[in-house]
C-alpha cells in the first residue's frame, strides 16, 4: 500500500530533475548556435525590440564567444 504513493512521488521528482537537465542542454544548444549564425542573434534582438547594426552584431558575438570560453574553464564570470 505505501508503494502506492512512493512511486508517483519518486517519478514526478525524477521527472522534474530530467527535465530541468534536458532543457539547460537544449537552452546552451541554442546559445551555441546563436554564436555562429548572425541571423539567429539579429532575429533573437528583433523580438526583444532592438534592432543590431553590424558593429553591435560583432561586439554580442564576441562577448558570447568569451562568455563561453571562460565557462568552459571554470573561470567566474566577472562583473563590471
Amino acid at each position: 500500500m505505501w508503494y502506492n504513493y512512493v512511486i508517483p512521488i519518486v517519478t514526478l521528482i525524477v521527472g522534474l530533475v530530467a527535465g530541468f537537465f534536458i532543457g539547460v542542454y537544449y537552452l546552451r544548444r541554442q546559445l551555441e548556435a546563436m554564436q555562429k549564425d548572425p541571423k539567429m542573434l539579429q532575429q533573437m534582438a528583433k523580438q526583444m525590440g532592438y534592432n543590431l547594426n553590424n558593429q553591435q552584431m560583432n561586439k554580442v558575438q564576441a562577448m558570447m564567444k568569451n562568455q563561453n570560453t571562460n565557462a568552459a574553464r571554470g573561470k567566474p564570470q566577472r562583473r563590471k
